[in-house]
């Protein structure tokens, strides 16, 4: 069919993969950082002007990397709010990340529109410091100047989109990168422009969503670009994840998403409902203590890494001789305890050895991740198969330890650009529908990605016993944690 291009704008950098289109082989690479902006007192920036993604794309594809593609998938950072004028000049930097100046708007949006209960319903999530319908509430509260000047909503993926079609009339958006934003509802397709109005105080223009397997156009070239989604939906499409599969990613915060036919209403807020990048969705489970657990046991016991920390594990044994971890070091989402602190049990002398406690901080992360599982189990969720994925997974106590606790086959493939790969996976998907080539509601058939698969074998039911051990603790300590 010919040669397509994904390429993925993180944060950090931007990496280009060139694949061939049946196949999926990455045929050439390319990357390059993006300009280097601290926020004060260091660390990554709130704001970023969106120049600086296509001063790295530009970078990223020299050297003729692009010579031949026939379409380009675009996959970015979730969450960035660029604010666009009438003349679709941005009106002040995009929004990005986290953005922790936005928590008080967060709250405040949550009760102009009567509580937790009532955003799930509308839009599958409750708002949260990142959304950006939450930082439109941040500027028209701080920035009213800017706030009354913004006409047009775009994210990241889109903005690059419209650049590299040369910007256009028509601006377009996919179901993922919308279902994020806390003002588009996965359960009915459609926007909810009242809560726009809700947060900025005045109506604007949205993209249009268009499908999975639609173009957003074709430049000047006659090249194709795709719709483009969130770095969350091309991973998985880059992995291949279908029903029965669920995502476990190890960062300092844990997340737990799954494919899913339909659209989850969880009125506790738990779950995060957005739409992938194939016509399904993936409701997301978080915690906010992954790696952030290893890190500090690694430190309170004086391992130089995680690797060390992991070695020092594996001279336990499961269940780590009674020791038992709840991992809740900076609060929690899942359970919902924002304001608890980590709790350790169990403590005889004969566990009062380093590696012990090493063991019980991961199998008190995994228990954690077990119990987002489990809530996604619990709206009848299908999960067989686990991918794991995150430099953590690596480890020999993460791998050891995990099919059992989780009760599932877990799957670790090797690192690779899976962002950048779904996005061409997307590209060549929107090119073979427009030649008549590919069926518009199936993505190709590209080869899975290479992985070790470890299965729970005989260590099951001991793996349970761990796992039920933690629970108990866990309720004895926050009763009803779970409860609705």
């Amino acid at each position: 069919m010919g040669i397509v291009a994904g390429l993925d704008s993180s944060p950090d950098f931007t990496r280009i993969v060139v694949c061939d289109a049946d196949t999926g082989a990455v045929l050439r690479q390319g990357y390059a950082p993006h300009p280097v902006e601290s926020a004060e007192g260091g660390g990554r920036p709130s704001d970023v002007d969106p120049q600086a993604w296509l001063l790295s794309l530009g970078e990223a594809a020299g050297g003729g990397l692009l010579e031949g593609v026939q379409a380009i998938g675009v996959s970015s950072q979730q969450n960035a709010l660029v604010p666009l004028d009438p003349q679709g000049n941005t009106v002040r930097p995009a929004m990005v990340g986290g953005d922790k100046r936005a928590q008080v708007a967060a709250a405040d949006l949550v009760d102009a529109l009567g509580g937790r209960e009532a955003w799930a319903q509308a839009v599958g999530c409750v708002p949260q410091a990142a959304h950006p319908v939450t930082k439109l509430r941040w500027l028209a509260k701080n920035e009213p100047e800017a706030a009354a000047r913004t006409a047009v909503l775009l994210q990241a993926h889109d903005w690059l989109v419209w650049q590299l079609l040369g910007r256009p009339v028509r601006r377009t958006t996919d179901r993922g990168g919308a279902s994020g934003t806390g003002y588009w509802s996965p359960a009915t397709g459609g926007y909810r422009p009242d809560l726009v109005e809700l947060a900025l105080g005045h109506q604007v223009m949205l993209p249009e969503v268009i499908g999975p397997s639609d173009a957003a156009g074709t430049t000047p070239e006659g090249l194709l670009i795709s719709a483009g989604t969130g770095e969350t939906m091309a991973a998985a499409l880059g992995l291949g994840i279908g029903r029965g599969d669920a995502v476990v990613s190890l960062g300092a915060s844990g997340s737990v998403m799954a494919v899913h036919p339909e659209a989850l209403v969880d009125q506790s807020g738990m779950i995060t409902s957005l739409a992938d990048a194939t016509g399904m969705h993936l409701p997301v489970v978080t915690t906010l203590n992954a790696v952030r657990t290893l890190r500090g046991a690694a430190e309170l016991v004086g391992a130089p890494d995680l690797e060390a920390l992991s070695d020092l594990a594996m001279k336990s044994t499961p269940g780590s001789h009674g020791l038992v971890m709840l991992p809740y070091l900076e609060g929690e989402r899942t359970p919902n305890l924002p304001h608890t602190a980590g709790t350790l049990a169990g403590l005889r002398r004969e566990s009062m050895k380093p590696e012990h406690f090493a063991r019980a901080a991961f199998e008190g992360m995994l228990c954690g991740l077990a119990d987002a599982l489990d809530v996604l189990r619990g709206r009848g969720v299908d999960v067989r198969r686990i991918f794991l994925l995150g430099a953590a997974a690596e480890l020999p106590a993460v791998q050891a330890a995990a099919p059992a606790l989780f009760g599932a086959q877990v799957v670790v493939p090797q690192p690779a650009d899976y962002a950048a790969i779904g996005a061409a996976r997307q590209a060549a998907w929107a090119l073979g529908a427009s030649q008549g080539t590919l069926d518009p509601r199936t993505p190709p058939a590209w080869q899975g990605a290479a992985a070790q698969v470890l299965d729970p074998g005989e260590e099951l039911a001991v793996g349970q016993a761990v796992r039920q051990q933690f629970v108990s603790v866990r309720e004895q300590t926050h009763p009803g944690a779970f409860r609705a």
